[in-house]
This record gives C-alpha cells, sequence and structure tokens, in this order.
C-alpha cells in the first residue's frame, strides 16, 4: 500500500472515530424524562408547602408515567396536607401507589396518617403491620413515623 493510501486511510479512520465522540460529548448524557422534572419540581413545592403547585405537577407526572408509585404517593400526599384536606383524592391515590408497589413504605405511612385523619386507628394499625412486615423491624424511619401519629392520636380526647 502506497504512503499515500495510507495516510488517507488514517485520516478517514480519524474522521470516522472522532464523529461519534464528538456527537456524544454535545449530547447530555444525563437526560431526564418529562415525568421526572415535574417529580423534582413538585418536590420543590411540596418543601415551600405550595400544594396547588404540587398537585399540578405530579397530575401532569402521572400523566406522563400512570405506574409510578412515587409519583402518586405524593399526590395524595399533597391532596391530603391541602388547608382543606381532601382526603377522597389522597385515599385514591395512596391506594394507586400500593397497587403498583405493594411494598411502597411511604405510601403505607402516609395513608395510615390518613385514616387517623379518618377517625380510623384500626386500618392506620393494619398499615402499621405492614409496615413492620416490608422493614424486618420497628425501626425504619416509616414505621416509627406511623407508630408515634398512633400513640399522639391515641392520647388525644376522643371529641
Amino acid at each position: 500500500m502506497s504512503t499515500m493510501k495510507y495516510t488517507a486511510m488514517i485520516g478517514l479512520l480519524v474522521v470516522v472515530c472522532a464523529a461519534p465522540m464528538a456527537w456524544a460529548e454535545d449530547t447530555p448524557s444525563n437526560m431526564v424524562s418529562s415525568a421526572q422534572e415535574h417529580m423534582l419540581s413538585a418536590r420543590t413545592a411540596i418543601a415551600a408547602k405550595d400544594w396547588r403547585k404540587a398537585i399540578a405537577e405530579l397530575n401532569v407526572a402521572v400523566k406522563t408515567e400512570p405506574r409510578n408509585a412515587d409519583a402518586h404517593n405524593l399526590l395524595g400526599y399533597s391532596h391530603r396536607k391541602q388547608a382543606r384536606p381532601d382526603l377522597p383524592k389522597a385515599f385514591e391515590h395512596y391506594k394507586l401507589a400500593l397497587q403498583i408497589d405493594p411494598g411502597h413504605k411511604g405510601a403505607h405511612e402516609y395513608i395510615g396518617e390518613a385514616y387517623l385523619m379518618d377517625k380510623k386507628p384500626a386500618d392506620a394499625e393494619r398499615h402499621l403491620a405492614e409496615l413492620a412486615r416490608i422493614c424486618g423491624n420497628q425501626t425504619c424511619e416509616e414505621y416509627a413515623d406511623l407508630a408515634n401519629a398512633i400513640k399522639d392520636y391515641k392520647a388525644k380526647p376522643p371529641r
């Protein structure tokens, strides 16, 4: 092979190999899905206690990813935490989260707290027992939080 052909082939090889590398560097490798963007925005709104914005962002997230247990759980949480709690909507989304992921610790904790708001401590205790089974102990954060909520609920005088 002549030196000129050899040099031309090497040059072509360099161009062909370098092109994908240049393209890859221009393309973000950590692309975030639309649902994840809305989840992030919702978490920011939840931290600010902006329930209306959180609900709007989470509604878009569940439309994009209807089987996202975290989105349903946070949507239930946001409906429950509003100044005027919407417990039917909260229960709807907690139950969807648990249908999607029966071992979702956060959904078990939050639905248990919603049952306490609905004056149904026996239902809350069912979810506490489920958390004990899922966690394998009684020290995981979700178990401890729900156990404390039940204890506080029972310590209050009946209304």
